[in-house]
């Protein structure tokens, strides 16, 4: 295959448990992806080495030169000075000042940009997925945590340095649920998988979720959004109705934000909206219903998100063909 003069982009996905290189040409259509396990409890190094052997695998499979290399798109977890490349704290992956950005241009001899991963996903819906032609678009994509990210006019809203749309820390109830990051009553202390997970565990306990007591028993571990949605199909009542208390929470909190942003679209994505799509966005249309006003609810979609975990890589090599807008 004639690579000569074509340009290549590389978006790549960060997480706590496996990363993801995939190699786009100019119209970005996917050539080749690798994936890897992300070694955390190996070390910083180790995690970084695995980082440039994987892009260069995917290199490799999308049989492209070093030379046609265009750029380089990150999306990655933590606290990030997206002005630097530095990923300033990531706890998950135990980095501290890692400057990520020097490190993979100097590998890869290309320009590099970093983004928040779920700016990244965001960014991706709305140039590729759900969100394609809005004027604003939010996106809100709730796991472990609940990550948000919102396009407005065409551009990623951040803040001086790092990035915004922290929907997952809005106080929701006062004095509340003590949240990972210290204060209490944080939508994601009260919504997010971890904290719905707690909940059916102790239903099971109760003997109210026996299809949850007899395939995880109390092991937070294995609740998974797959087993949560197949406890629901089986008939555990305890286990929906937590599941929709939760998201009909969050939307009350997405609420908040359409009357700030007046959005277009809301695209619903991660874990949790896969695996019961119907559920997650039935319950959130209700609660955004409750707290948004009347004119910008009927101009507002919920709507499910479309690329999966492909929107992370999409989106960050969109944000590097772009230059990090």
């Amino acid at each position: 295959m004639n690579r000569r003069g074509k340009k290549f982009w590389v978006g790549f996905d960060l997480g706590g448990t496996k990363m993801m290189a995939t190699i786009y040409d100019g119209s970005f259509k996917a050539q080749a992806s690798a994936k890897a396990k992300t070694p955390v409890n190996e070390g910083p190094k180790a995690v970084l080495g695995r980082i440039r052997e994987t892009i260069a695998e995917a290199l490799k499979e999308a049989k492209v030169p070093l030379r046609a290399l265009s750029g380089i798109g990150v999306g990655c977890p933590g606290v990030l000075d997206l002005d630097q490349g530095v990923i300033l704290e990531a706890p998950n992956l135990g980095w501290r000042k890692v400057p990520l950005r020097a490190l993979l241009a100097g590998w890869f001899h290309c320009p590099v940009v970093l983004a928040n991963d779920v700016d990244a996903g965001t960014y991706g819906e709305y140039r590729f997925g759900a969100g394609k032609g809005a004027r604003t678009l939010v996106g809100v994509f709730p796991g472990t945590g609940i990550g948000g990210g919102c396009v407005y006019e065409g551009k990623l809203l951040r803040g001086k340095t790092g990035s915004a749309m922290e929907i997952g820390h809005v106080p929701v109830r006062e004095n509340g649920r003590l949240c990972g990051c210290g204060k209490r009553g944080c939508l994601e202390a009260l919504a997010g998988r971890l904290a719905i997970s707690a909940e059916v565990a102790q239903a099971a306990f109760r003997g109210e979720a026996p299809y949850i007591a007899a395939n995880a028993g109390s092991d937070l571990k294995k609740m998974k959004s797959g087993l949560l949605a197949k406890a629901i199909k089986a008939g555990d009542a305890a286990v929906e109705r937590i599941v929709r208390d939760a998201m009909r929470l969050m939307g009350r909190a997405i609420g908040g934000v359409v009357n700030l942003l007046a959005p277009d679209i809301v695209v619903l994505g991660g874990g949790l909206v896969e695996a019961m799509p119907r559920l997650a966005l039935e319950e959130v249309r209700s609660g955004l219903k409750e707290t948004a006003m009347a004119s910008l609810v009927k101009q507002v979609k919920v709507l499910e998100a479309e690329l999966g975990d492909d929107a992370t890589t999409m989106g960050a090599a969109a944000l590097a063909a772009e230059g990090g807008r």
